[in-house]
């Protein structure tokens, strides 16, 4: 089972946002993308979650259970900013539009909304509409978003924000969790999340197509 990003770029407008970047991941790899604000760290993770069309390179699915030509964005989960959740219904109702939206994969095991939503420690407010949920609360519940059914590869762009630390030490559990069990993570972060041999990926946007870092 492996990810791999062959000689990627992509634009933003008329500008090149990044260029050549490759790289491969096997199971129970992570690679973290660091650099500062506008570096292409969330183009870059649209582009391999199959959301933006690179301007170049491929993004390929390696797996014996895959499909032949199975898209490698249909082995992945993607969180982004935004908690894509609707606030007027409740949060048991949005995780189970994303179970069935979803659906389950062949390729490992999905928990059930109660189990998802014990895991990152709210079982008991499942049934409020989700809008009352605090900042850190809904992201939390956006998270168990990735436990309902189940994706080898979790993309991950600032997951720890509006996190308090007891909030950041579940997530980085899970996380954990999904690595030993044969999953891949990439996520985008300011903060360290945690993770033992972690691969880095350091971006340098603009200024690094013009110094010809990739």
């Amino acid at each position: 089972m492996r990810l791999i990003a062959e000689n990627l770029s992509a634009r933003r407008g008329e500008d090149l946002i990044f260029q050549g970047v490759s790289f491969a991941l096997s199971r129970g790899e992570s690679l973290v993308l660091t650099g500062k604000n506008g570096s292409g760290k969330s183009t870059l993770l649209r582009v391999v979650a199959g959301l933006l069309r690179p301007e170049s390179g491929t993004v390929i699915w390696q797996a014996d259970t895959a499909d032949k030509g199975m898209r490698a964005a249909e082995a992945c989960h993607y969180l982004g900013h935004r908690n894509a959740m609707k606030t007027e219904l409740s949060v048991h109702e949005n995780l189970t539009f994303w179970q069935q939206f979803f659906g389950h994969s062949p390729q490992g095991e999905s928990l059930s909304v109660d189990e998802a939503a014990d895991a990152v420690g709210l079982g008991d407010i499942t049934h409020l509409p989700f809008g009352y949920l605090s900042a850190g609360q809904q992201r939390r519940m956006a998270f168990a978003k990735l436990l309902v059914s189940f994706r080898p590869v979790w993309i991950l762009d600032e997951p720890t924000a509006a996190l308090d630390v007891s909030a950041e030490r579940v997530f980085t559990g899970l996380i954990e969790s999904h690595l030993r069990n044969g999953g891949i993570l990439i996520g985008a972060t300011h903060q360290p999340l945690g993770l033992e041999n972690a691969q880095e990926l350091k971006m340098a946007g603009f200024t690094g197509i013009a110094e010809e870092v990739w």
